[in-house]
């Protein structure tokens, strides 16, 4: 039986799509049997994210509403065999879907995968409730920043009034120099402050946002192995900034 992990975020902007796609690759190129679910019925961009936007021909509303059945609307990823992505209302984006009607889908997909990922709208509005009916855990993506921090925070308050199997805290687009020199939240803080615990660490990074998975970076790898073991080790976003052309990097990066 899948586990059910959404994948939200306090503010838009953070990456949330990004390391939903990313974790779920990771995993689908492990063995495990993976669907990406867009749960965004207003920005609908998994599909993009993925690379797949030129193969889709269902989505979950098809589904919903009977011109298809479940997996008829998956898409196969075409380098992750594992991987299967299922679209929101590109059909019908006028059309309301319940919490309900999206769960029915995914439990009847379940039984035959082990993870699916629920990329959930920004925010706590309506299609966020929609997501995160349906699922079983979740991830809060946030950046090291105060605005997001605070987002993520209330978000993740309205989460734990659900009373999920796990909740846990990815941080994106840390800044290794900045980490280093103190200039950013460290992820001992960032946990006293959301009174949660982290998951990830994910560098800011241009090689981290391929666009199409066709790379998966190391970060995500770790990130990955996290959730699948319940581990909590973090990627050393400072590495690279440490010793004498670590240094040379953190004044150059500083300068440009």
């Amino acid at each position: 039986m899948a586990r059910k992990i959404v994948v939200a975020s306090g503010k838009g902007g953070v990456g949330k799509t990004t390391v939903a796609a990313n974790i779920a690759a990771r995993l689908a190129q492990k063995g495990q049997r993976v669907i990406l679910c867009d749960a965004d019925f207003g920005l609908n961009n998994v599909d993009v994210c993925a690379g797949v936007e030129h193969l889709v021909t269902y989505d979950i509303v098809d589904v919903i509403e009977g011109r298809c059945r479940a997996k008829q609307a998956l898409v196969k990823h075409p380098l992750y065999g594992n991987l299967f992505i299922l679209t929101s209302s590109h059909s019908a984006p006028e059309r309301y879907v319940s919490p309900q009607a999206v769960k029915l889908v995914l439990d009847r997909l379940a039984p035959q995968f082990d993870f699916i990922f629920i990329d959930c709208p920004a925010g706590i509005d309506e299609g966020f409730h929609r997501a995160v009916a349906t699922a079983d855990e979740a991830l809060v993506v946030t950046t090291p920043h105060i605005s997001a921090l605070r987002d993520a925070d209330k978000v993740i308050t309205v989460l734990k009034s659900y009373h999920l199997n796990s909740l846990s805290v990815v941080v994106n687009k840390v800044r290794g120099d900045l980490l280093l020199s103190r200039e950013l939240f460290s992820p001992k803080h960032i946990e006293e402050l959301l009174k949660t615990p982290i998951c990830g660490l994910l560098p800011e990074e241009y090689e981290i946002y391929g666009g199409d998975l066709t790379e998966i970076h190391p970060a995500f790898r770790v990130l990955a192995n996290n959730i699948q073991t319940g581990k909590r080790r973090l990627y050393d976003v400072t590495k690279k900034y440490s010793g004498l052309f670590g240094n040379i990097r953190r004044v150059l990066k500083r300068n440009l």
